[in-house]
């Protein structure tokens, strides 16, 4: 009986720190965001209040892989996955930019909007998928940058 008390006991003391270990998505992000890191890309987590007209909301808080624009570059640009393969723009027209269709055939259903402005570019993806996506990702960034 006093092993099983002491056993209780120990397993209330220990249950919060199972608390703390990472779930296996949060450490299969935690891996891409790493490798990411080493490819050069930047990425920061932002807050995103998406249209209205998208099938399913993508999650407020994103994953936003960024970079720089040369200088010179005006033009200003944002596209909306709303279904794998299909870019519409905030007017729900769909991309006819063939240069732009031909980097974004490559991106997983998972990449949520891809924008542009002056300074920089910005592509915002749910972070699912193998680390071969951010070479693809990487690709497009330097790409249209």
């Amino acid at each position: 009986m006093t092993v099983w008390v002491v056993v209780s006991i120990l397993a209330l003391i220990l249950s919060p720190l199972a608390w703390l270990v990472p779930s296996r998505r949060t450490n299969g992000r935690m891996a891409l965001r790493m490798e990411a890191r080493r490819m050069g890309l930047n990425m920061r987590l932002v807050q995103q209040d998406w249209p209205h007209w998208l099938p399913e909301p993508p999650p407020h808080r994103c994953a936003e892989y960024h970079r720089a624009r040369r200088q010179g570059r005006r033009d200003h640009w944002s596209y909306w996955q709303a279904t794998p393969g299909v870019w519409l723009n905030q007017w729900r027209e769909p991309c006819a930019d063939a240069r732009l269709l031909e980097q974004f055939a490559r991106m997983p259903e998972s990449v949520y909007k891809v924008e542009a402005g002056p300074q920089m570019i910005a592509l915002y993806w749910g972070e699912k998928g193998e680390a071969s996506v951010l070479q693809d990702i990487a690709q497009l960034l330097r790409t249209l940058a």
